[in-house]
């Protein structure tokens, strides 16, 4: 939808190149839009929509452009994730590598200083051949505590123990000049089993004189093999946490994916602006609802359609102040066409649509149009149509009464068929007169002469009062509403009341001091006090179900038209208590 001179098209057309056209003659050639003040321009509009019970789709007037929201941000998930456990893991083995030495140096430590202070390694260093007994005990003790070599010294260096027996004698590779002070100490050095990771430490006689030397040792090739057995380990655990964390956040894209129907960043923001202009652009109301109730988007049709004040999104709809039966077609899970509600002034024809994704209730659509000048009109021509049924039912009984005069001139007796003729025009015209009379108004004079006939027609007396005089100074359209569904109503309970008393309808209008009067009495079995809250609201009847479509809102029209002029409606009881009188009271306009 283009307005002249409020929107620009951006983007020249190359010579002989047109724009495709769509359904409904729509453009789809993809023009970017500009323009001016903010102006709500709507380009291009899909010619789909809401349908009921539809599956909501990506809609079809998009192009895709570049990755869409939901790859990017898999891509950026993916790659912060692959840094964090490269750095995790870096960080993770240097630490296992020093924890590995400082668990061997502390190893070592531990087992050296038990060696040295045992009483059997004393009493073997006292014998002439050290050798034959800590030979054995070193390799036991070798063998139980996993360290890679136990070599037990003179303090000169020579060798009493080794893991090769072929060195037993020679001389201690490395440094022990700490240990010969009586200092045990921990260093990595490369002896003739490679580099190691070592402890001296000196044996104390009972005099406290260094007799002897112990060293403990594991070899770096062995830590290097437990070092690499860790990153293993945490290789193994990296890759799982980097599948798990990716396997989240696909999981997470999907859902992101699936939300915003694998659109690009860039979509999404022209589909919202699009999306504003539409609602804006729309005469109707629009509204959408989710499955709680609560308002998730109201168009500016609907905020006055409804008299809402604010923004009523994210408030349930029950409590917005609109009527109960209004809310309930609102909320209503099954889908409602033209549906008509009356409120305080407007007569509202309501849709509803439940909306469904992929097998799942998301709330309602609902479309709200303005039925009160439509309702008017339609009160008029049922005035029209009616006052034409009574004419046709009128040339009907024209026609018997003809035969009837014809008859008893053919019979010979002329003087009766000139009285029966009189008789019956001087009743026709009498009631015609008296409307006409007082009636200024056309449509209104049709009306009263309409509902007179109709009434005859069903049995039933329609009497218009002496002092009716109507002018002109209300709406003929809202005395239509008002007048002809009061007179409707009093027939229908006349006819019920029958059995009691003879049918009668009295209608009277007239003027005074607070206004304009309208008072359409019946005698029908009158109306229950405690039911006068509730008749003018849609959907009251006294009538059974099964009647004609429509019962239940003549007097909720009635009441609507009364409130919109600023009067009020009585309802109270005939003489004698029977029947009942509706009293509506207008204030007049002053010129």
């Amino acid at each position: 939808m283009h307005t002249a001179g409020a929107c620009t098209r951006v983007g020249r057309r190359r010579s002989g190149e047109h724009g495709r056209r769509g359904p409904r003659g729509l453009c789809t050639r993809d023009y970017p839009p500009s323009c001016e003040g903010g102006h709500p321009c709507v380009h291009f509009v899909h010619g789909g929509g809401w349908t009921k019970g539809a599956d909501v789709r990506r809609p079809g007037w998009t192009v895709p452009s570049g990755w869409s929201l939901a790859r990017q941000l898999l891509v950026l998930q993916a790659a912060i994730l692959g840094l964090l456990v490269a750095v995790g893991v870096t960080a993770a083995y240097v630490d296992a590598g020093q924890s590995a030495d400082e668990a061997a140096g502390r190893t070592v430590t531990a087992v050296a200083i038990s060696i040295a202070a045992g009483r059997d390694v004393r009493a073997a260093l006292a014998t002439r051949d050290p050798s034959r007994s800590l030979q054995p005990y070193a390799e036991r003790v070798r063998r139980d505590t996993g360290v890679d070599f136990v070599t037990i010294m003179s303090p000169a260096g020579i060798r009493y123990t080794h893991p090769n027996p072929a060195r037993i004698g020679g001389h201690f590779v490395g440094n022990t000049a700490p240990a010969v002070a009586g200092r045990t100490f921990t260093e990595t050095y490369t002896g003739t089993l490679g580099p190691s990771v070592r402890t001296v430490t000196p044996v104390f006689d009972d005099g406290h004189h260094v007799v002897a030397l112990v060293a403990v040792g594991i070899t770096i090739r062995v830590i290097t093999k437990e070092l690499r057995h860790r990153l293993y380990y945490l290789g193994a655990v990296a890759l799982a946490v980097l599948a798990a964390g990716i396997a989240g956040s696909y999981l997470v894209s999907a859902r992101l994916r699936r939300q915003t129907r694998g659109v690009a960043p860039g979509e999404l923001s022209d589909m919202f602006e699009y999306h504003r202009a539409i609602l804006h652009a729309v005469r109707e109301g629009l509204l959408l609802l989710d499955r709680e109730g609560r308002v998730v988007l109201c168009n500016d049709a609907a905020r006055e359609l409804l008299d809402l004040r604010g923004d009523p999104r994210g408030r349930p709809v029950a409590e917005l102040g609109l009527p109960g039966e209004l809310v309930a077609t609102l909320v209503s899970a099954e889908p409602r066409s033209d549906e008509i509600h009356v409120g305080d002034t407007r007569v509202l024809v309501v849709n509803t649509s439940p909306v469904r994704s992929r097998d799942r209730a998301r709330g309602n659509v609902v479309t709200l149009r303005d039925h009160t000048e439509l309702q008017g009109l339609t009160g008029e021509l049922d005035t029209v149509r009616g006052f034409a049924e009574s004419l046709r039912s009128q040339a009907h009984e024209a026609a018997n009464r003809l035969h009837t005069v014809v008859s008893l001139v053919e019979m010979g007796r002329p003087e009766e068929a000139v009285a029966f003729a009189t008789a019956e025009l001087e009743t026709a015209q009498r009631l015609t007169d008296r409307v006409v009379g007082s009636v200024s108004e056309p449509v209104l004079a049709a009306l009263l002469l309409g509902k007179s006939a109709e009434a005859g027609e069903r049995g039933v007396e329609l009497v218009v009062a002496e002092d009716t005089v109507i002018d002109g100074v209300v709406e003929p359209r809202d005395l239509v509403t008002i007048l002809g569904n009061l007179i409707d109503n009093a027939v229908d309970a006349a006819i019920e009341g029958a059995g009691e008393r003879p049918p009668r309808v009295v209608v009277g209008v007239r003027r005074d001091a607070g206004g304009l009067v309208l008072e359409v009495a019946d005698s029908g079995p009158g109306v229950d006090p405690a039911a006068v809250p509730e008749m003018f609201r849609r959907g009251w009847t006294t009538k059974t179900s099964g009647g004609p479509v429509g019962h239940g809102l003549g007097l909720a029209l009635v009441g609507q038209a009364v409130r919109r002029h600023g009067g009020d409606v009585r309802v109270g009881s005939g003489p004698g208590g029977g029947g009942a009188v509706f009293t509506v009271r207008l204030p007049l306009e002053t010129p």
